[in-house]
């Protein structure tokens, strides 16, 4: 038989380097401890192996230098607008902080308004607002008090990224005071601005520009934010109600314990102030702002926006006051190389959840989204890089949307096209307009009571007075 032709598994045929045979040999010198000898490989193979290795190495270094380099080429290329980049780790260059606020809003809130304004507006059910497109995730915000949050203490986290008890106007537990974003954009250079539909001094916009040791002392918060303050003035415009603890107590319309003027206080101090619709209208969305600026529009909370809307020639509304302080800050900041801090709060969420009233709930949320949508336009078209951060604090009132039916309890039937007959809220409102009732008036049926008869009871015996009334009760001798 020639070579060539030798049968595959002949005795005199070397085994492959993946045989059982092979496989035997290994294990054998495992087992007994000697080397195994090696069949030497080629110089060809060997020098192969080491080229392949190279061309790895060499291809790997290649792709990473030309990463580098188009990364390089890319920065210097098309810089932001604004300069900014990135040094040490940190950001650099011109750029704006807006941070919004729905005080009081839940997943339920958003829900309830989501179907109301498609029943309402006749849009597909998969239509959702503006919010729901930019949600990412949920935040645990209790206190260091109670395992429920109020707006003090949620904004004093927000505010100093500190936790504190329920009441806090940015002080900790000690009640020391801790220091605000706010104030430390004011101290690097920013522009600053709150605007509110509630008190400016209200919970949450005090934790930005004010310390006090609760959030009931609004006169003190009142004077701190127009500059009667440690740091002295921090804010550069403030837009919102609250007017009467701005006023001394000889004033009509004052809430102050006090005689000081605030608003002259603020005057002193460089503000221009306004107070009603006509003064808000004149600034043109902005455009013809003198800051710093105080405008107080509301002697204590600008009315809910469903009932808003039937007086828009009095009160502005919380897009239109978002608007005016975005271009304000923005004009003011043009020839500057730094940007500007705005917090925007959804105030009133918060009181229709307290309220337990679903009208106003779902307006003010609407509200909400439509000043969250001018936010995002405004960033989209400014040449200055921005940030735009929105959240809750906590939420109100425990809504559901559900129904119940356990009589003799009543059937709550929170039905929308009901709520879209509604024009004004179900609370009073400042102006004190008629109570609306949620549903039509149903006269509810009494049912009769069942009483299970009472069984008599033995006549205890009498005992002392002094004795323990436990020890009154009949017990039958055993005799």
């Amino acid at each position: 038989m020639a070579r060539g032709d030798e049968p595959l598994l002949s005795q005199g045929r070397p085994s492959s380097d993946h045989s059982d045979e092979r496989s035997v040999e290994e294990e054998d010198a495992l087992l007994s401890g000697q080397k195994q000898q090696q069949p030497r490989k080629s110089g060809w193979a060997f020098w192969r192996e080491v080229g392949l290795f190279a061309w790895a190495v060499i291809a790997t270094a290649l792709v990473i230098l030309l990463a580098v380099l188009y990364q390089h080429q890319q920065q210097t290329s098309n810089p932001t607008p604004s300069g900014g980049g990135w040094k040490n780790g940190k950001p650099t260059g011109k750029r704006n902080l807006i941070f919004m606020v729905s005080d009081g809003m839940g997943p339920t809130s958003l829900s309830l308004t989501r179907t109301f304004r498609q029943t309402q507006t006749g849009l597909p059910i998969d239509d959702v607002l503006v919010l729901d497109d930019h949600l990412i995730g949920t935040s645990r915000t209790r206190s260091t008090s109670s395992l429920i949050t109020d707006s003090a203490a949620g904004a004093t986290a927000f505010s100093c990224g500190k936790k504190s008890y329920n009441g806090a106007i940015s002080v900790l537990p000690d009640r020391s005071p801790c220091g605000t974003v706010l104030e430390a954009a004011k101290k690097a250079g920013y522009m600053t601005g709150l605007v509110v539909t509630t008190r400016i001094t209200d919970a949450t916009p005090a934790c930005f520009a004010a310390h006090v040791n609760h959030r009931e002392e609004e006169d003190i918060v009142a004077a701190q934010e127009v500059g009667d303050h440690p740091l002295g003035r921090v804010l550069d415009l403030m837009l919102g109600g609250g007017r009467c603890h701005f006023l001394p107590n000889t004033t009509s319309g004052s809430c102050r314990k006090d005689d000081r003027d605030i608003v002259d206080l603020a005057k002193q101090n460089g503000f221009s102030y306004i107070d009603n619709r006509k003064a808000f209208d004149g600034l043109d969305f902005g455009k013809s702002v003198k800051l710093p600026l105080l405008g107080l529009f509301a002697n204590t909370d600008i009315p809910y926006e469903v009932d808003r809307r039937n007086m828009n020639d009095i009160y502005p509304s919380l897009d239109e006051m978002a608007r005016t302080a975005l271009e304000a800050l923005q004009t003011a900041t043009q020839d500057s190389d730094k940007g500007f801090f705005l917090m925007i709060e959804g105030s009133r969420i918060d009181h229709a959840g307290h309220g337990n009233d679903p009208v106003a709930q779902v307006h003010e949320v609407l509200a909400y989204d439509e000043a969250f949508a001018s936010v995002l336009e405004f960033l989209d078209r400014d040449d200055v890089e921005g940030v735009l951060v929105g959240t809750s604090d906590h939420e109100t009132g425990g809504l559901a949307t559900a129904r119940r039916k356990f009589p003799p309890i009543p059937t709550h039937q929170h039905k929308l096209p009901h709520l879209s007959s509604l024009t004004q809220t179900t609370t009073r409102t400042p102006h004190h307009l008629p109570r609306i009732p949620l549903l039509p008036h149903r006269p509810r049926q009494r049912l009769p009571l069942r009483r299970k008869p009472r069984l008599p009871t033995p006549r205890p015996h009498s005992r002392p007075p002094h004795l323990p009334s436990r020890h009154r009760h009949h017990h039958p001798s055993p005799l």
